[in-house]
């Protein structure tokens, strides 16, 4: 019976194939091709192949070493995530949908791959890496539809913040910068060209706006989530290039700095069968859901305290939920256009989950929701009723626990979820576990400036 990798290579290896890639290569004169993964923090890896190697490399792909898939990042005690040292390594198949020439430079090119262990092993040769998170989002999204008929489409909202010469806000005190023109004007240089790049990378680009200093957030119609995933990772590339070309610096850190607000990746999810949307019923004006609506709704908001080791990542995204009132959530809940819930219905057929944040892997998030709302349609888990008013505010019971407010209750939350641990599987599960266990324990270790600041002259 054909493994995965086989059945990958047999479909790169069909007759015409290639064609597109190949025609595009000789119009565009490109020279090197990118065969990028992703690792499980959402890092982009892979390897540059001169172009006149696509038809060998199709199929038989780039080889790295698994520990690449955890940044080869060493845990306190010195040992490779994933696998140390002797680990075997993986085989990246290229997705040949997936080529696209960079706008930046012609010469270069890409892919993403999929991943799956080499077929030389004596045990799983050929199967799907299971550590793959991109891999993970195409089998268990495709799993779901096969299986309920219904498609997740999203767009997500990615806020980030510039820095350099000239780009430091000016507003008056106790005002904001937000939607401010005088802002976007001088943000030019950098808007135009992202939107431009994006434009010839296949985002649709649609609106984009200031948010807060230094905060840009610039959008693209919402699609099939794998897509998505996709298109988040190929943006944050976009952004890194333009910060080369214009020598400033941008970044994705969910709180850059006290007092500003956070950088969030809210993902704006419906549900499609037979190209219906099956979370509003045609013809109602008043915002509501369906009954699978709420039941999504409610797997969503059941699952969220495991799930925010996958949405929070990072020691900093905690930050961003602890100043109330700057439009994070900071309870599980959900409301009729209410910006301080957690989910927000935001207009007839969309939800907003606004807990993913700017650091967040996108493949991960999105497969955690699959897995999330799946397990509500199955249970028909109702998810109470809509918060009305400040959710900041509310003493309302919280239905579905309470929200991580660190990235130690976030793991001990995801390790208490059985069901999202099993839906991601027990290796991608632990070495999640692993990598941030070991980055929260970085942290508890390290002396910060705020400590010398508060500690240093206090005694006597």
């Amino acid at each position: 019976m054909p493994t995965a990798l086989d059945q990958h290579r047999e479909l790169n290896s069909r007759p015409g194939a290639l064609d597109h890639v190949k025609q595009a290569i000789a119009d565009n004169g490109v020279e090197y091709i990118y065969y990028q993964a992703v690792t499980i923090t959402g890092r982009v890896v892979g390897k540059v192949v001169p172009a006149q190697h696509v038809d060998r490399i199709a199929v038989r792909g780039v080889n790295q070493h698994r520990t690449a898939i955890a940044n080869l990042q060493s845990d306190r005690a010195g040992r490779l995530l994933g696998g140390g040292t002797e680990a075997a390594e993986y085989t990246a198949i290229p997705d040949l949908d997936t080529f696209a020439v960079l706008p930046w430079d012609t010469k270069v090119a890409r892919f993403f791959c999929r991943l799956y262990e080499p077929d030389h092993r004596p045990q799983d040769a050929g199967a799907a890496l299971a550590t793959d998170a991109r891999g993970l989002l195409h089998r268990i999204h495709e799993e779901f539809t096969a299986r309920t008929g219904l498609e997740l489409r999203t767009g997500t909202e990615p806020e980030m913040t510039w820095e350099g010469p000239g780009l430091e806000a000016q507003f008056r005190p106790g005002s904001s910068p937000a939607y401010h023109i005088e802002h976007l004007e001088r943000y030019r240089a950098i808007y135009q060209k992202v939107i431009g790049y994006a434009g010839a990378l296949g985002l649709d680009m649609i609106e984009g706006d200031y948010e807060d200093g230094g905060q840009l957030e610039l959008n693209w119609m919402y699609d099939h989530a794998d897509l998505t995933a996709d298109r988040l990772v190929t943006y944050r590339q976009i952004c890194k290039q333009v910060a080369r070309e214009l020598d400033i610096e941008c970044s994705f850190m969910p709180k850059p700095g006290t007092g500003y607000m956070g950088n969030g990746c809210h993902h704006n999810f419906s549900l499609w069968r037979d190209g219906v949307n099956v979370l509003e019923e045609p013809g109602r004006a008043d915002l509501h859901l369906t009954d699978e609506g709420q039941h999504a709704l409610g797997g969503l908001l059941t699952h969220t305290p495991g799930a925010m080791l996958v949405m929070g990542p990072t020691v900093n995204s905690y930050k961003r939920y602890w100043d109330a009132g700057q439009f994070a959530p900071s309870r599980i809940d959900w409301g009729l256009d209410n910006k301080t819930c957690t989910v927000r219905l935001s207009a007839n057929g969309r939800l907003e989950y606004k807990l993913p944040d700017a650091s967040v892997n996108p493949y991960l998030s999105h497969a955690v929701m699959i897995a999330a709302i799946d397990d509500g349609l199955k249970n028909e888990t109702t998810p109470g009723a809509p918060t009305v008013g400040s959710s900041y505010l509310s003493t309302a019971p919280e239905l579905f626990g309470k929200l991580p407010l660190s990235l130690g209750e976030a793991i001990e939350a995801f390790q208490a979820d059985g069901f999202l641990r099993d839906s991601l599987g027990a290796e991608l599960a632990d070495l999640l576990v692993e990598y941030k266990s070991d980055e929260w324990a970085r942290f508890n270790s390290a002396v910060t400036s705020w400590e010398r600041d508060i500690y240093w002259a206090d005694l006597p």
